[in-house]
């Protein structure tokens, strides 16, 4: 199968499961999922293993969840793209977002096939877990909150887990302050007026991760988009 037509089935089946959380639910997936090139990296790259336990802080509506149930999906009818290995199986997902609408989202569309749950990732307890994900999350904590938080994130990693992580490059110039910009107006939208922001460049994203004691591979995440994206896959040596 080509892989354009792969990623529409793809973004086609993960939207369906949001119908009954409502057209706003519906077509931010459809958005999301067709625009932003990370989740079509996460099955490219494998970066998901077969049993994972997924733990996604910051998860939204739980669309890491669609995306992959909607892999194992296509993947089962047959339609798949040959150059990619084949998805992840077994995993069980956990999310923790703190807007309640967001959950309220993903729990009517998921279902009982996943745990989504309001909560400040800053607090909650992290079962063990083999995959930790925080897309575009860690720029809204301030720097203690954002070390707290992948600290108690590598603590719950398995020793042969992953910790998969976007950020913006703050040396990513006229990209990054597009994106920044999109952030602020994200800020707005939840209610949180102009509350700071807390990025940083790259090499320091990396500098942190090894006093961490991780090793990190940096891919560049901004595909066709404005952005200055960067995906931190990053694994305790």
């Amino acid at each position: 199968m080509h892989l354009r037509a792969l990623k529409r089935r793809l973004v086609a089946t993960a939207a369906r499961r949001y119908r009954s959380a409502g057209p706003f639910a519906y077509h931010f997936a459809r958005g999301k999922l067709g625009g932003d090139p990370v989740f079509a990296a996460l099955l490219a790259r494998r970066l998901v293993p077969d049993g994972a336990r997924i733990l996604d802080l910051g998860c939204g509506q739980g669309l890491l969840a669609a995306w992959l149930a909607a892999a194992v999906e296509r993947h089962r009818a047959g339609e798949w793209y040959e150059g990619w290995p084949a998805p992840p199986t077994g995993w069980s997902f956990r999310g923790i977002d703190l807007s309640r609408r967001a959950v309220a989202r993903a729990t009517a569309a998921l279902g009982a096939g996943a745990c989504v749950e309001v909560g400040d990732i800053r607090a909650v307890a992290y079962a063990p877990s083999d995959a930790v994900v925080l897309l575009d999350v860690l720029h809204y904590l301030d720097e203690p909150g954002q070390r707290a938080v992948l600290g108690r994130a590598l603590a719950a990693l398995a020793p042969a887990g992953v910790l998969l992580i976007r950020i913006g490059d703050g040396d990513g110039g006229l990209r990054f302050r597009v994106s920044n910009w999109v952030d602020r107006v994200v800020l707005l939208a939840r209610g949180r007026g102009f509350a700071p922001l807390h990025c940083r460049r790259l090499r320091d994203w990396i500098g942190v991760l090894e006093r961490l004691g991780c090793r990190t591979d940096a891919v560049p995440m901004s595909g066709a988009t404005p952005f200055a994206n960067v995906l931190l896959v990053a694994r305790p040596q």
